[in-house]
């Protein structure tokens, strides 16, 4: 599947919509940004069950904001509209099928119940 182009105009359906999506946050100034690139396409085509978005923090600065994005490319992964990772930084292959694991394999039970747990521990 190819990545998607996310905008504040579709970024909400598109992440509510779907059960995994995968967001880099990038410009094309960005030289790893560049670099990271074809990693992040090949893995949307050996993922297609899995949304791939992509936001121009040029284009999309408001986005790049409400996400507190201080540096690029960064990646934030989301499932059942729960951000699980959001980190700077541009991942070899390995490490983003590892991370593609990890989010597949994440618990989304437990994570309800861990968030839950820390909203009413701040009471």
């Amino acid at each position: 599947m190819p990545t998607v182009e996310l905008s504040k105009d579709n970024f909400e359906e598109t992440v509510t919509g779907s059960d995994i999506v995968l967001i880099d946050f990038w410009a094309a100034w960005c030289g790893p940004c560049r670099m990271f690139g074809p990693v992040y396409e090949k893995a949307a085509e050996r993922h297609p069950d899995i949304v791939f978005g992509k936001v121009d923090t040029e284009a999309q600065p408001e986005l790049a904001e409400t996400f507190r994005i201080s540096s690029i490319p960064t990646l934030m992964a989301v499932r059942d509209r729960r951000v699980l990772y959001s980190q700077p930084g541009a991942l070899p292959p390995h490490a983003l099928e590892e991370l593609i694991d990890r989010i597949r394999a994440a618990d989304m039970d437990d994570v309800r119940r861990q968030a839950a747990t820390r909203s009413t521990a701040g009471k």
